[in-house]
């Protein structure tokens, strides 16, 4: 049985806010061993970064700007929920926030292919 509190709007923008966290952060490693190929070889670098124009790969980039937006705006919204007074809009501020994501990502997705 479901708990009544975990089918709430807020509670799901916590679980998406947490899960895209947790996605941004088993990305890091990649990223950062990427780094690394352009300072020890450039080569193998090169090779990679052709890899990356192949369309799953942009597909998977749109992916990554989305958890990378979603986790920003409700980040944001979580700070105002701490900062500002609660208010009962606090739904439209979470739908808000993933409608942002969703178009910054688009808007990256749209430019890289």
């Amino acid at each position: 049985m479901i708990r009544p509190h975990r089918t709430h709007a807020l509670w799901l923008a916590f679980i998406l806010h947490r899960l895209s966290g947790i996605g941004l952060a088993l990305f890091l490693p990649v990223h950062f061993y990427m780094l690394s190929l352009a300072l020890t070889d450039p080569d193998q670098l090169d090779g990679f970064l052709a890899f990356t124009d192949l369309l799953l790969v942009k597909c998977a980039e749109f992916g990554l700007v989305f958890l990378l937006a979603v986790h920003m705006f409700g980040g944001l919204r979580l700070m105002a929920l701490e900062f500002l007074p609660w208010s009962p809009r606090q739904k439209s501020y979470a739908a808000t926030a993933v409608a942002l994501a969703f178009f910054v990502s688009t808007g990256f997705f749209l430019q890289a292919v």
